[in-house]
């Protein structure tokens, strides 16, 4: 195995899977073509991809044995790995909850004492000393909304999206969720990593920029540019060119995706024409 190389590891299976090769495909690295692969050297780029177990990830790069890795914040934290976020990637968002059966239990204060049910054992013991509360852990692999009817416990912690498998179980959620979660880029902590790694996460950093934002172009009279311009500031500043037509000008701004259809009509009544919206593929700021 080569050293020069960054060496990275992915989830090779589970919901996050897919959504971190994609954002690495985006970011101009080779991704496996085979589900079966467990390595990938992309030489052009100077990585080395390694597909993990989600749950493993962390401790492989909290020893050190691989120096970047891509897993849940949950994951992370439950890992109690020596190993820390470098940048969130805004996939995979997940809450993680307690439930328990309707009207048994009012706040987190009532769990001390109780026994509760969890794939992430770790994630709870420190939400349970932090809150100073004692309580019994059981940690299970699977299908834990089953345990409170099976008698084994009273409370379960995990990962809630509608609720809708919960309610099935008979369970409702109580109390804040106790981890908002998403996938995360995490390295060793206190590692002093090359600048090959500051490239690999400048250029995922570009990509949700690029996910987040269109390119909008513009014409504008000149007595409404800076209408115009406070509603498309962009990220560093607007490019303003005359144009060919008598007091008029183009304007090239950044503008974030969620909000570009309101700005495109926004720009119309303030007399803009031309107004084009165009998707960014790569950028780096």
């Amino acid at each position: 195995m080569s050293h020069d190389l960054l060496r990275i590891a992915i989830p090779n299976k589970g919901s996050l899977s897919q959504s971190a090769s994609d954002i690495l495909r985006e970011a101009g690295y080779k991704q496996r073509s085979d589900g079966k692969q467990l390595t990938l050297v992309d030489v052009d780029n100077g990585v080395e991809f390694f597909y993990l177990r989600p749950r493993d990830i962390a401790l492989y790069v909290g020893e050190g044995t691989l120096d970047v890795g891509i897993t849940g914040r949950d994951l992370l934290l439950d890992s109690g790995a020596k190993a820390e976020e470098a940048l969130e990637l805004g996939f995979g968002r997940s809450r993680f909850r307690f439930a328990a059966r309707p009207g048994v239990i009012g706040s987190v204060t009532d769990l001390a004492g109780k026994r509760i049910a969890t794939s992430y054992d770790g994630v709870v013991r420190r939400y349970l000393e932090e809150h100073g509360i004692d309580a019994s852990v059981t940690r299970l692999d699977g299908a834990v909304e089953t345990s409170v009817q099976l008698g084994v416990a009273d409370v379960i912690a995990d990962v809630v999206e509608t609720g809708s498998t919960l309610r099935q179980a008979g369970l409702e959620v109580f109390g804040e969720p106790i981890l908002e979660s998403e996938a995360v880029l995490i390295t060793r902590s206190g590692a002093d990593l090359a600048a090959d790694f500051d490239v690999f996460r400048r250029r995922l950093e570009g990509v949700l920029v690029a996910r987040s934002y269109v390119m909008m172009d513009y014409d504008i009279s000149e007595e409404r540019v800076e209408q115009a311009v406070a509603l498309t500031p962009g990220i560093e500043s607007p490019t303003v060119s005359p144009l060919h037509r008598e007091g008029w000008v183009a304007v090239r701004s950044m503008v974030r995706r969620d909000t570009a259809q309101r700005v495109m009509d926004e720009l119309w009544e303030l007399g803009a024409r031309g107004i084009l919206s165009t998707d960014i593929h790569a950028c780096r700021l």
